[in-house]
């Protein structure tokens, strides 16, 4: 008997990227050190001598765009592999239906007939099976999810195949770069006059942003010591390894694989003087959105350094920390908060910081004028090589979380995240030719990664506002000819919230697209405004799961259809809000919820959806991954948050985690409370939360209350209408009248800041009521009440 032929390689698996990646190992993927990626053993390759290089970075991206998108046109004439044959179903000389592959042909009419007598069964039995499994309500979506799931297998395909177009380009064009940098040359060749942003007064091409981030990465090139000369190519600089480029202080691995501009002693390549900056080291943008804040960005993203999105509204303690926790080496600021960061100057000179302004005027000594230096540099490309990344899981920024909880804390995001934004507003069915409505702080992953990068995916026009104005929204979406709005769900409310005009009548405003948007202000705002379609959205700064309701269903934040897990896989599991941890069985595994049960958001960690964690201490991330969920040794990401899936499979936002709290034995979450007293009609806003009582377990709720001009507070129409819609132990106890509501800068309402302030007249400026069951009515918390209810003789 012949010894079989031995099985020979694949000769497109040794080019395809896709494939490599696929097997390449990376345990640092999956959140095992929050250091981010582990650098890599040895130097890494000059990027001239090699593709590998260059094909190296994208080698994940063929796992998370789909396997198999394309494939190398075979030779006239040439066999397939026994490989290629298996994969396709083909078997030589086999029986059953992929025998006719090669060497077997079955007439059409025949193969047709007998197709039709086999279906006609089961197409009968198909309603009662669906019957007998109570389908039928989620059957009725089931064209909006198989046309969202061939959208977002059609947006991966589009992804996969710009990665790796970067990585065949030479590595000296500016193709060969980061996705940021490829994608932005991409487009200033495809698409050089079609208008990129506009700002006021001011427009520009997707041409002129190119040549001002261009701009802008010579001038933080030079900063590192690397000068290429007007031409736009260097006079030969060497590689450097990940361990090399890292930033000091910042304790992971660098951007990317760039090369070691300014060589091991950082002495510049012209003149000799220092280098002020280390290659791969982080620079802090303390902006406003606008122009400058984006080609600044592109321009440290060009130069293969580190970008730090830090909120303009920190100053003192909270800002330093910010600065330590991200390593920065430098802080870009506005002029206009020169004035108010004066107190923090010595404290940031100390830091070893560079400190720039971005813009002219009389600053202190050793603060330069960024933007100065800027325009003083050529706008031609800059080599790719410079921020192409040893891998696609390296951090290129960081993004601050909220802090509402406590210190902000720096978010790790990578090429691979820079990477899959490009395809959020072609997953929202948004087009070239739509007009985005942007006015959401830049610092923020919603309007930075989704609105800016996203806009970039698809070569669309943002209009970039520095700050929102409800009253002349309307006037700007008529005057840009806008289409599509990005919202925060504040920023409805505030819409709604405002008189009538003129303006808001024969927009072409067709969609709205954002997160947090509650059900009675979608209502009001689809049947002021419409028609139009609102597409709500889940997601996480740090995380790896999100959800899109691509049907527009009201008050929905996603889909759990099968077909959307298939794509974006995640799980809803029980969670027991007494002990902050989810519920296991005897077997030590997580439980799955029922339709109609509150459950905490997971999904699981692997190469296409890492978890890098934060920048600091692996302390920061804890809690954050949870392991042996379904089997042992998966690993899952913890979103923190608690959704509901209805029987129809529409995915709803329950609350916070730490927002829901006990009171009489009871879970109450704080987004179901102030829906119900959000549809009075004298309440303008609403913040529940939970506040602890003394000689009395679990938490009280209280709601701090805003009225809706030029109504008054009515507080026996109050209670009776939280009586008949609210169960007793989901009552507040305490009500607080306020001017306003504390909120963060990203319109985050304040809970944990409110809850510690409690509900003392003595120390609140504000009215405060309490709960009198016995009265059944809200009466004014005085001091003498006060006094009651601690030593225990009024009842709540």
């Amino acid at each position: 008997m012949p010894k079989p032929p031995k099985p020979r390689k694949n000769l497109e698996d040794r080019h395809n990227p896709g494939i490599e990646g696929r097997r390449e190992h990376r345990p640092d993927l999956v959140g095992s050190s929050p250091g981010g990626s582990a650098p890599r053993s040895g130097a890494a390759p000059h990027p001239h001598s090699s593709r590998v290089s260059a094909l190296r970075p994208w080698g994940v991206v063929g796992a998370w765009v789909g396997r198999g998108v394309c494939q190398r046109r075979r030779a006239h004439g040439k066999e397939r592999s026994q490989l290629e044959r298996e994969a396709l179903g083909f078997r030589e000389g086999g029986t059953g239906m992929f025998a006719s592959g090669w060497n077997q042909t079955v007439p059409t009419e025949e193969a047709g007939s007998m197709a039709a007598l086999l279906l006609l069964p089961l197409l009968l039995l198909l309603p009662l099976l669906l019957l007998k499994l109570h389908l039928w309500p989620q059957l009725r979506w089931l064209p909006a999810d198989l046309a969202f799931a061939l959208r977002a297998l059609r947006c991966k395909r589009a992804l996969r195949a710009r990665a790796l177009a970067a990585a065949a380009a030479d590595p000296e064009s500016p193709e060969g770069g980061c996705s940021l940098a490829w994608r932005l040359a991409e487009l200033a060749r495809q698409r050089p006059a079609h208008t990129f942003l506009i700002h006021g007064s001011r427009r520009f091409s997707y041409s002129e942003a190119e040549r001002e981030s261009n701009r802008a990465a010579r001038a933080f090139l030079r900063a590192l010591g690397w000068d290429g000369g007007p031409g736009g190519s260097d006079s030969g600089a060497g590689s450097a390894g990940e361990g090399e480029r890292a930033a000091p202080g910042a304790g992971d691995a660098a951007a990317g694989s760039g090369a070691g501009l300014a060589g091991g002693n950082g002495a510049a390549r012209g003149g000799g003087a220092a280098a002020l900056l280390a290659p791969g080291a982080t620079v802090a943008l303390l902006l406003p959105a606008g122009p400058e804040f984006l080609w600044l960005w592109f321009g440290l993203a060009k130069a293969g350094l580190r970008t730090a999105f830090v909120p303009t509204a920190l100053r003192r303690g909270p800002l330093l920390h910010c600065l330590r926790s991200c390593g920065a080496r430098a802080l870009v600021l506005a002029p206009e908060f020169l004035e108010s960061l004066e107190p923090d100057l010595p404290a940031l000179r100390g830091m070893g910081l560079h400190l720039w302004a971005a813009g002219p005027g009389t600053h202190p000594a050793g603060i330069s004028d960024l933007l100065a230096e800027v325009s003083a540099e050529v706008d031609g490309p800059v080599p790719g090589y410079l921020s192409s990344p040893q891998s696609i899981t390296d951090t290129c920024l960081y993004i601050f979380t909220s802090g509402t909880t406590g210190l902000p804390k720096a978010a790790r995001i990578s090429h691979l995240k820079i990477l899959q934004c490009q395809g959020f507003y072609q997953l929202c069915g948004v087009h070239q030719e739509d007009v985005i409505y942007l006015a959401l702080p830049l610092y923020h992953m919603s309007g930075s990664l989704l609105g800016v990068v996203g806009c970039l995916g698809i070569g669309a026009t943002v209009v970039l506002k520095s700050k929102f104005s409800a009253g002349q929204f309307w006037e700007d979406c008529q005057q840009h000819r806008v289409t599509v709005f990005q919202y925060i769900g504040e920023l409805c409310r505030y819409l709604v919230n405002q008189p009538l005009s003129k303006a808001e009548h024969g927009h072409k405003v067709r969609l709205a697209v954002g997160s947090g948007l509650r059900p009675d202000t979608w209502e009001r705002f689809v049947r002021r405004f419409g028609p139009l379609q609102v597409l709500e959205t889940y997601g996480l700064t740090e995380g790896n799961v999100a959800t899109i309701n691509y049907t527009g269903q009201q008050g929905a934040v996603g889909r759990a259809s099968w077909l959307y897990k298939h794509i974006f896989p995640f799980s809803l599991i029980r969670y027991d809000v007494t002990i902050g941890e989810p519920i296991r069985d005897p077997r030590g595994h997580c439980v799955a919820t029922s339709p109609g049960e509150p459950g905490l958001l997971v999904a699981p960690v692997s190469q296409q959806s890492p978890f890098l964690g934060y920048a600091g201490g692996p302390e920061l991330a804890q809690g954050k991954l949870l392991k042996d969920v379904f089997r042992p040794g998966d690993v899952f990401f913890n979103t923190g948050d608690l959704l509901v899936c209805d029987d129809q499979g529409f995915l709803r936002f329950h609350d916070r985690t730490g927002d829901t709290f006990r009171w009489k034995g009871e879970n109450v979450a704080t987004t179901e409370v102030a829906e119900v007293f959000e549809a009075l009609d004298f309440l303008q806003e609403v913040n529940v939360y939970g506040v602890t009582v003394p000689g009395h377990e679990g938490r009280a709720g209280m709601a701090a209350l805003v009225l809706r001009p030029p109504h008054s507070l009515d507080l026996m129409q109050l209670y009776t209408h939280v009586s008949e819609n609210l169960p007793p132990y989901a009552r507040p106890r305490f009500l607080r009248l306020q001017e306003s509501l504390a909120t963060t800068e990203t319109f985050k309402q304040q809970k944990v800041r409110m809850a510690e302030e409690g509900f003392d007249p003595s120390t609140l400026s504000d009215p405060l009521y309490v709960l009198d069951q016995a009265a059944g009515t809200y009466l004014p918390l005085t001091p003498t009440r006060y006094s009651a209810l601690l030593a225990g003789d009024l009842r709540i």
